[in-house]
């Protein structure tokens, strides 16, 4: 199926810590992006009930919250949010494949149960991580390129429905990584426009950059949500997509 530029754009909530605040950004930016992701933070302050707003809006919904536990609670969790009618669901890759494995597998029997199970999006290297921290706190010594690609191999050998990757692992993951499933999606976080504010996230790219080098799901955050003017941000970055695509194209 053909996508619109809309469906290549996801805009993440959280840090709007006031209702009606929400319900503003969503009515503003609703024409611009076909995904709402809900993370950790929202989902904490205000439970499932956070969702209806992305349903009432009629775009998907992102649910962010890193699974990354023992496989029987990941196994739960999942089945968890196949009941809440979510589209995408994110799992930590360095859980392990035993953890994964359970993940999909809990996808599966929620499918055979008529529930419509959400892809499965395994969170290979977060985009505050850079070479030093990698090295010198998390202790692993192997190249940043090398690791990302190591768990973004772990996710599809055990059955996850696509990755987060960021945009500057991306080429080297896109170029080594094998047995990729046709539909198998890549989403990018810390997408700034240039120019743009980098904030916390150290490996940062612009849309038609991540477009250009295999992303299927551009996340924006702070570019939108602490703009002036959310919907022109978005907007704007729409624009860019569009552009894009029909040089691509």
């Amino acid at each position: 199926m053909k996508k619109n530029p809309q469906d290549y754009l996801a805009l993440a909530l959280d840090g709007l810590q006031e209702l009606d605040h929400l319900q503003k950004m969503i009515d503003q930016t609703r024409d611009y992006c076909g995904t709402y992701k809900i993370g950790l933070e929202l989902y904490t302050r205000f439970g499932p009930s956070i969702l209806d707003m992305v349903r009432k809006s009629k775009r998907n919904i992102f649910l962010d919250l890193k699974y990354h536990d023992i496989p029987n609670t990941v196994s739960k969790a999942v089945l968890s949010a196949s009941q809440l009618g979510v589209q995408f669901c994110t799992i930590h890759t360095q859980g392990g494949t035993a953890m994964m494995s359970a993940a999909a597998a809990a996808g599966r029997c929620a499918l055979e149960k008529g529930l419509i199970p959400p892809k499965l999006i395994g969170v290979t290297l977060l985009t505050s991580i850079d070479e030093h921290c990698l090295h010198s706190e998390l202790g692993v010594n192997r190249p940043i390129g090398d690791h990302v690609l190591h768990l973004a191999g772990l996710a599809v050998f055990s059955g996850m429905g696509g990755i987060v990757c960021s945009a500057a692992d991306l080429p080297y993951v896109k170029e080594h990584l094998k047995d990729v499933p046709k539909d198998f999606d890549i989403i990018t976080p810390g997408i700034r426009r240039q120019g743009s504010e980098t904030h916390d996230q150290k490996r940062t790219a612009t849309p038609a950059g991540a477009l250009s080098l295999g992303a299927t799901l551009l996340v924006i955050g702070r570019e939108a949500t602490s703009a002036k003017d959310p919907a022109g941000a978005m907007q704007a970055i729409l624009s860019d997509i569009s552009s894009f695509r029909t040089v691509a194209e």
